[in-house]
């Protein structure tokens, strides 16, 4: 349900409990472009997206168009320096409020009622098949309880979050950007490890167990940083990572022949992606890397009852 948030306008919260991975909305785009050529430093430059919004506003119903007109935008000072008496409005909403929707950007008047939080309760994907953006619950969310998902990538500080949140025309005081200094501190340092614990490992990822002793080490070291790793993204609230780092710490863990740790982080990561959208590529990877290490672990407790 759509009502007041403070110093936020409007919001949507929870008209009864949300159970994790709950569908919260499921919307089709009143609005869709093809993104024009962006230009560096700068995005799409946006007399051409305005031209475009345009087109696809005039075939609206007067309600929709009402719906279109109705959700906040901020205009920039930039704008302003850059358009002067050229500035359009509808361009400008569009641009604050929109999503991509795999090779279109997608204007969504419902979805668009959520506001932003640097430690979300929610998140979204786009499914091509159905035309849809949804939004689920990443936690149980309470009823009366405003929901939020995130506009940015959350692997920043909270001085690089508020300049990436500036052109929304808002100052992020979620609770993540607004905890006492030493616990803000603590969770910067915290969400740049993880992005720099995440590049590590993408170089990491397969199957193939070491022999060398030097390998072994390394494997089995990683294999309990990828737990560290797991346990920091848990404690900052980043589920939008949980499926990530939850597939690190399966696949670190079969490097190093621990078949039942890796068996236990791929089921949870294959649990996480269900609730992304069950029927995307990465949901299809986790299922069988989840069963391929099922067999792993049944071969070696076979094993281990014939000796």
């Amino acid at each position: 349900m759509v009502e007041p948030s403070p110093g936020k306008g409007l919001g949507v919260f929870a008209a009864h409990t949300l159970e994790t991975g709950s569908i919260i909305m499921r919307e089709a785009p009143v609005i869709t472009i093809k993104p024009p050529k962006d230009t560096p430093g700068t995005g799409y430059p946006l007399p051409v997206i305005s031209q475009l919004v345009h087109a696809e506003y005039n075939r609206l119903s007067e309600a929709q168009q009402q719906d279109v007109l109705d959700l906040t935008y901020s205009v920039l000072p930039t704008d302003i320096q850059r358009y002067g008496d050229n500035l359009d409005i509808l361009g400008i909403i569009f641009r604050n409020n929109a999503y991509d929707t795999g090779t279109e950007i997608g204007l969504f008047p419902k979805i668009a009622r959520i506001n932003h939080s640097c430690r979300p309760n929610a998140a979204y994907y786009w499914n091509e098949k159905l035309k849809r953006r949804f939004v689920y619950a990443t936690r149980e969310i309470e009823a009366g309880e405003e929901i939020f998902v995130s506009f940015i990538s959350l692997l920043l500080t909270r001085e690089e979050r508020q300049k990436k949140l500036a052109r929304y025309g808002f100052v992020c005081t979620c609770p993540a950007c607004s905890q006492h200094p030493v616990d803000l501190h603590d969770s910067d340092r915290s969400r740049v490890d993880i992005e720099q614990a995440l590049r590590a490992f993408s170089a990491q990822m397969n199957l193939t167990a070491p022999t060398h002793p030097s390998g072994v080490r390394k494997a089995r070291k990683n294999a309990e940083s990828s737990l560290l790793l797991a346990g920091l993204v848990e404690k900052e609230g980043l589920a939008d990572y949980y499926a990530q780092t939850y597939r690190i710490a399966a696949i670190s863990h079969a490097r190093i022949g621990d078949w039942e740790k890796a068996t236990v982080w791929a089921n949870e990561g294959y649990k996480r992606r269900v609730m992304e959208d069950a029927e995307s590529p990465w949901t299809m990877e986790m299922y069988e890397l989840t069963r391929r290490l099922v067999e792993e672990w049944e071969a070696e407790l076979k094993g281990t009852r014939s000796t």
